[in-house]
């Protein structure tokens, strides 16, 4: 089967609500394939984990595949560059494109909340900013079939509790929108 007859496959699963009882985790757009700089991490996440704290890039908002790659590569650019840092610090992004891009993974410990709250979670980030507008709907549904494969696979645990970036650090992150969204996930549980 093609990539793209996957990914058409994957997302009418993903709208009928069927792809959470799947193991597969549907169309992660790999590292490989956004053409990520090599990571430098070495420190491992210890499995399953229990949280996900959820941010915005406050970037450029990215539409297609295309442009949503060249964000990912602006997002790692910054991170390793200009901030020194081994890698992209988040474990997933999410693009306005309804993918879900491949950060540090779900094994690799991420920099994206604190040395509290980095190495007993995972790290996604929405690329764009939230603070005045929602994200379109494709992303919220890649992010949330992101976190049911993540249960079903074992990566986090059956009972994991989503967070706002601003739950547990001093930020306006994931922006007041994507805030009240989450908060509304059946997983999300305040600090």
């Amino acid at each position: 089967m093609s990539r793209r007859c996957a990914l058409l496959a994957w997302a009418l699963l993903a709208l009928l609500g069927l792809g959470a009882a799947q193991k597969d985790c549907g169309p992660i757009v790999s590292r490989r394939e956004w053409k990520a700089l090599a990571s430098r991490c070495s420190q491992r996440l210890r499995q399953p984990v229990r949280y996900v704290v959820v941010s915005h890039t406050a970037g450029s908002v990215c539409g297609t595949p295309a442009s949503c790659q060249q964000q990912a590569q602006n997002v790692q650019y910054h991170h390793m560059q200009q901030l020194g840092w081994c890698d992209v610090g988040y474990n997933f992004l999410i693009g306005e494109d309804g993918l879900v891009y491949e950060g540090r993974g779900w094994n690799t410990l991420g920099a994206h909340s604190g040395p509290t709250w980095n190495p007993i979670s995972i790290g996604i980030s929405f690329m764009g900013n939230y603070m005045d507008r929602v994200p379109p709907a494709r992303a919220l549904r890649a992010a949330q079939s992101l976190l049911a494969c993540g249960a079903a696979q074992g990566y986090l645990t059956p009972n994991y509790e989503v967070k706002g970036h601003r739950d547990v650090q001093q930020t306006l992150s994931p922006g007041d929108q994507l805030y009240e969204i989450i908060q509304q996930w059946p997983h999300y549980r305040s600090v």
